[in-house]
């Protein structure tokens, strides 16, 4: 054994439980006896797996995983292609896995582990994973809809609205409802007096919550909300749960994907006590795909992650990002991974050759070159550098990675839909919930402030209707009067003309002054009607 390779040994030799990720390649063949590991209790302090498509990262993450379970450690990981699913039933022995394996002095027992199979709002095959609206909150819920500064910033003036006024935000229906009352008659008094909302930034908002609920968002976002302390769980004999989230339509909807791991993470140290340093971690976190989490990610945003998974590590979670070249991690964020897992990297293009120099930056410095070496990696091998127990990297190791003992095929998905709907989850989660919410206050308040200006309106209505006909019936009584003052002037002209002159008039008897009375008051009343149907067109004839 040359003194390199003494070295490399002496720094991965250690007492604390561990799990192990291969042995040393020397000269392009394999070292048994010098095994490259990582301690249980480093776990916490995070890492990073990365490498070009096809190079094996989805089989190192199955070989972590399963050896992280049997060591008593519950595991979350992304299921981004089904390839993780075989993790649930024992693997299959061939020719030329018994050669691998025991090249690199690997005991292979096929074995499974126990698996629970989760899915995004229920949309695939697992257990419905759900959260509100108001867990999610203004920053993540903003990356999720691509929101730049402005929006997200009236976003986060809605939320802390509803949290003011007791308006629980529980899917996308609560959200838009509140938009909308917000820009209303009604709503634009609550926030005058801070500016209010743009009906034009509203807009936005809601025509990507429209987007979002067309890509699922709508059964995601909800109850029964997800308890993330469901991803501690151990079994009765001592083996930690696997929590899987398949995406087989990751392409969908690649940012709710992203920034749901971010919510798990962020309730996660939310709600987990302080831990200290463990023999063990409480939680080992696997972020796949994690480029996405990044793509156009705000500062504030990348801000928050960057705390998250520093501060994280003090509640006993550790966290492995999985992605194509450290490169595509924030500078804040790569500082945090003490564990790195670099499969083989391709130099085909300027922006290649780009990401390999960034790679090799990131390694404490080797005698040989490593770019050349990145380039020269097979399937299954990987350069390994790592915590060692007491906190100090370990030399660089050219490894060869062991063999998942679980299936490395998908699991048959009728196995699959039989333990989902046996799981204690499906229980829990499956059936949603829809309790009263804004939507439901605000559509009520909406619709009682719609009946109370009906009902103004109508009052108003009448009221001039009354007073119209007051009008007609003044006019038609003031038209009545003024015909009763020409009946009268009439007859006492007609019984002057009849008046003998001379002589004093005789007095009428009484007969024909009631006579003489009946025909005026009738004469009266038919002025009166033609004189109010010439003015009002209005009256009745008999």
């Amino acid at each position: 054994m040359s003194d390199a390779t003494q070295v490399i040994k002496d720094g991965y030799t250690f007492d604390a439980d561990s799990i192990e990720l291969g042995a040393l390649v020397e000269d392009g063949q394999p070292v048994p006896e010098v095994k490259i590991r990582i301690s249980l209790s480093m776990l916490n302090r995070h890492g990073l797996v990365a490498g070009a498509t096809g190079t094996g990262k989805t089989k190192t993450l199955q070989l972590m995983t399963e050896q992280i379970s049997k060591a008593g450690v519950p595991v979350f990981a992304a299921d981004i292609k089904g390839d993780l699913s075989g993790l649930a039933i024992p693997g299959q022995s061939s020719e030329k896995l018994v050669a691998r394996t025991k090249a690199i002095g690997q005991d292979y027992v096929p074995s499974g582990n126990p698996v629970e199979f989760y899915a995004l709002g229920g949309q695939g095959m697992g257990v419905p994973l759900r959260a509100t609206i108001s867990s999610f909150g203004p920053l993540l819920l903003s990356k999720v809809l691509g929101l730049n500064a402005t929006q997200e910033s009236s976003l986060s003036l809605v939320f802390s609205y509803a949290d003011q006024h007791n308006l629980l935000l529980l899917d996308l229906k609560d959200l838009n409802e509140l938009l909308k009352f917000l820009v209303s008659e009604d709503g634009k008094p609550e926030l005058a007096n801070i500016g209010g909302l743009a009906k034009a930034t509203v807009g936005v908002i809601q025509r990507q919550l429209s987007a979002l609920a067309a890509q699922g968002g709508d059964q995601f976002f909800g109850e029964p909300e997800f308890d993330t302390s469901d991803l501690l769980k151990v079994t009765g004999d001592g083996r930690g749960v696997i929590s899987l989230l398949e995406l087989p339509n990751l392409a969908d909807r690649p940012a709710l994907f992203s920034t749901f791991l971010m919510w798990l993470l962020a309730d996660l140290y939310a709600h987990l006590p302080e831990a200290g340093d463990l023999d063990k971690p409480k939680l080992v976190f696997f972020f796949d795909e994690a480029h996405l989490l990044f793509d156009g990610a705000s500062k504030a945003f990348n801000d928050a992650i960057e705390q998250t998974v520093r501060l994280i590590r003090s509640k006993g979670v550790g966290v492995f990002f999985v992605t194509q070249t450290p490169k595509d991690l924030p500078e804040d964020v790569l500082a945090q991974l003490g564990s790195r897992v670099q499969h083989q990297l391709r130099a085909h293009t300027p922006n290649d050759a780009k990401a390999l120099k960034a790679t090799v930056a990131t390694y404490p410095k080797v005698d040989y070159d490593l770019a050349e070496r990145l380039q020269q990696l097979g399937i299954g091998e990987a350069i390994v550098t790592v915590l060692n127990p007491k906190g100090a990297p370990t030399p660089v190791a050219w490894t060869r990675m062991r063999a998942p003992e679980s299936s490395m095929d998908p699991l048959d998905p009728g196995a699959m839909a039989g333990g989902v709907a046996t799981s204690s989850m499906q229980a829990k989660y499956g059936t949603p919930v829809d309790r009263e919410s804004a939507y439901e206050i605000l559509n009520a308040k909406l619709q009682a402030g719609a009946e109370a200006a009906a009902a103004e309106q109508a009052a108003k209505d009448q009221a001039k209707a009354d007073a119209e006909q007051a009008k007609v019936a003044a006019a038609q009584a003031k038209a009545e009067a003024a015909a009763q003052r020409e009946a009268d002037r009439a007859q006492r002209e007609a019984e002057r003309a009849q008046r003998p002159q001379g002589r004093a008039p005789r007095e009428k008897s009484f007969i024909e002054q009631i006579t003489e009375n009946t025909m005026v008051r009738q004469m009266a009343r038919s002025a009166a009607r033609e004189i109010t149907r010439s003015i009002f067109g209005t009256g009745r004839r008999r």
